[in-house]
């Protein structure tokens, strides 16, 4: 083993055992009483079983890790990596359409492989514990649709990268950055009409009671409110949520029909301020902002590592090449995103205040907002008491009971 594989083997292993910390000490976070702020809505029984889910979701999670990283040890000392990319040589194919063929078998490879935990994860834990609503039809159709756009867009996204690096010279990274943005802008701006509507149905929110307030409240923050729909997300599970997706004059605010059935409407108006929060601050614009700099960011570093013999070396693949260096590099980098993911969580969590203090502030009742999260956790069976080290590791939202102490500040 040379010293990058020897990196590389430390680093996954670290990142599985950190992980494995994280999860031990949420577990042993969990208490006996109900918090004080839950209790009149949820009792001794619901709190035990939001435990039971954490404890089912937390030992399915440590077998799914130890699965996939069983399976890319053997694969990388079997030396698997090398004996596919001969294969994909020997079809003699150009370099672009070989790349394409080699990631394309990786990708594909590791999704059939995680399938049976998907699937457990669906059908048995969420059916379990009241959740799911996907019948088997439905996941065949997910997966389908999944299959086909991976295959329309993330292939030709794949293949564009590939042919800037194999043609245009030392700058190719550049060029390959400012394509991926464009095309990444064009998906943010479509995804709300043409993609997401492929796996559920977006209608419009029908004129009544939470619609008006809806549309007073938009008014009184001056936000173009143009689309509020609601999406049929019981077709596949009862949890509730929300969502702010799309910009320009395809941004949509999204409730999801489960979360429409089981809440008042001035609650459901709060967590509509919340979403136009995020739009007013600026979330959405900093955070496609900093993806597009991550992703110049990771375009540079790989243009170095082309031809780096040693990386091919460490995966007992005796010859370089650029769909290679991707596979390969994305592993390389691995610890690196893991220790990035903490800082990314943490300005996610900081939004996330800021967006309820928005709400709090503009529909000048916190306790309206309160009122959503607590339901909304005790739906969704949620950890109500996080360790600290598994929040700052995981959550890309605070902990539920601090946002709801944040709000009562405001207040």
């Amino acid at each position: 083993m040379n010293g990058y594989a020897v990196f590389i083997l430390t680093a996954l292993v670290l990142e599985f055992l950190v992980s494995v910390l994280a999860d031990w000490l949420n577990l042993g976070a969990q208490t006996d009483e109900v918090p004080a702020e839950f209790r009149d809505v949820c009792n001794a029984a619901m709190y035990r079983r939001a435990q039971e889910y954490l404890r089912a979701t937390t030992r399915f999670g440590l077998v799914s890790d130890v699965y996939g990283l069983g399976v890319l040890l053997l694969f990388w000392f079997s030396r698997g990596f090398g004996a596919l990319d001969s294969l994909v040589r020997g079809w003699q194919l150009g370099p672009v359409q070989t790349g394409v063929a080699y990631v394309g078998i990786v990708v594909l490879g590791r999704a059939l492989l995680g399938l049976p935990f998907r699937i457990y994860s669906t059908f048995v834990i969420e059916e379990r514990f009241g959740f799911n609503r996907t019948t088997p039809w439905t996941f065949v159709q997910d997966l389908g649709k999944t299959l086909v756009l991976g295959m329309v867009l993330g292939g030709g996204v794949l293949a564009g990268v590939l042919a800037f690096f194999e043609h245009a010279g030392a700058f190719a990274w550049a060029y390959c950055w400012l394509a991926v943005t464009l095309f990444s802008l064009a998906v943010h701006f479509v995804a709300p009409v043409w993609i997401m509507p492929l796996f559920n149905a977006f209608r419009p929110l029908e004129d009544g009671e939470l619609k008006s307030a809806i549309l007073d409240f938009a008014a009184k923050v001056k936000f173009p409110l143009k689309g509020v729909y609601v999406v049929d997300g019981s077709r596949r599970s009862s949890k509730a949520n929300a969502f702010f997706t799309g910009f320009g004059r395809n941004k949509r605010i999204a409730l999801f029909d489960t979360l429409v059935a089981n809440h008042p409407v001035p609650d459901l108006v709060a967590v509509l301020a919340h979403e136009i929060g995020h739009f007013k601050k600026r979330h959405v614009l900093k955070r496609l902002v900093i993806g597009i700099l991550h992703t110049g960011a990771l375009l540079y570093l790989l243009s170095w590592f082309l031809g780096c013999q040693g990386l091919f070396e460490a995966f007992h693949m005796s010859q370089t090449s650029v769909y290679g260096a991707l596979v390969l590099f994305g592993l390389l980098l691995a610890p690196v995103e893991f220790v990035l993911s903490y800082a990314v969580q943490a300005l996610s969590r900081r939004h996330e205040y800021q967006a309820d203090r928005f709400a709090a502030e503009h529909t000048g009742d916190p306790e309206r907002l309160c009122q959503a999260l607590i339901r909304l956790s005790v739906q969704n069976l949620a950890n109500l008491t996080p360790h600290p080290f598994y929040v700052a590791l995981n959550y890309s939202h605070p902990p539920v009971l601090r946002r709801i102490r944040a709000l009562r500040n405001v207040g």
